[in-house]
């Protein structure tokens, strides 16, 4: 089986990854809902049917199908959000994703004009928000990334990227430092 590249694969041999993240696993919460709900009304329909006779069977497939169709469809939603990558170097944002079609985005730190992030109440919770992040003019396929974990810290280190003295970007990297504390 053929498998996505790893994004550091992607890096050029002078650029220096700050950041590697994937989406905050309340990504999923939504297909998982559904995912339940369509199991849910599946069995609350299927097992009352069983005891109603001959012509019912083919009615009882059908429902059994969507099941496994909606089961399919949260087994490809985890494993588009497990290859998902927002990775930030020293020279550049990028966004893997894709299983079956890879997809690259890029934009490069220089042209970033405007950052702002937000973390609603649920986000403040869990520990996710979006990033916002708009360059000179375009439209960009990085312009929102919701569901970033941390969001506070990859503010910081994104703006110590672009507004920091040269040579003065952060040191340690936010490749999972979860036990770290927040920097001041």
């Amino acid at each position: 089986m053929l498998s996505p590249r790893d994004p550091d694969e992607y890096l050029l041999p002078t650029e220096r990854r700050v950041i590697r993240v994937r989406r905050h696993w309340a990504y999923l919460t939504r297909v998982l809902l559904e995912t339940a709900g369509v199991l849910v009304v599946v069995i609350g329909l299927s097992y009352p049917l069983a005891g109603a006779g001959e012509g019912v069977g083919l009615i009882q497939t059908v429902l059994w199908f969507v099941a496994l169709g909606a089961v399919l469809r949260l087994a490809y939603r985890v494993l588009e959000w497990w290859v998902e990558r927002v990775v930030v170097t020293d020279k550049r944002f990028m966004l893997t994703t894709g299983v079956l079609e890879t997809k690259i985005s890029l934009m490069p730190i220089t042209k970033v004009t405007d950052m702002s992030y937000t973390r609603p109440i649920i986000g403040r919770m869990l520990g996710f928000g979006t990033l916002r992040v708009e360059s000179a003019g375009q439209k960009q396929d990085l312009e929102r990334i919701d569901y970033l974990p941390r969001p506070e810290e990859v503010y910081d280190a994104i703006s110590e990227l672009i507004f920091g003295e040269k040579g003065e970007g952060r040191k340690p990297s936010l490749v999972p430092p979860r036990s770290r504390g927040r920097r001041r």
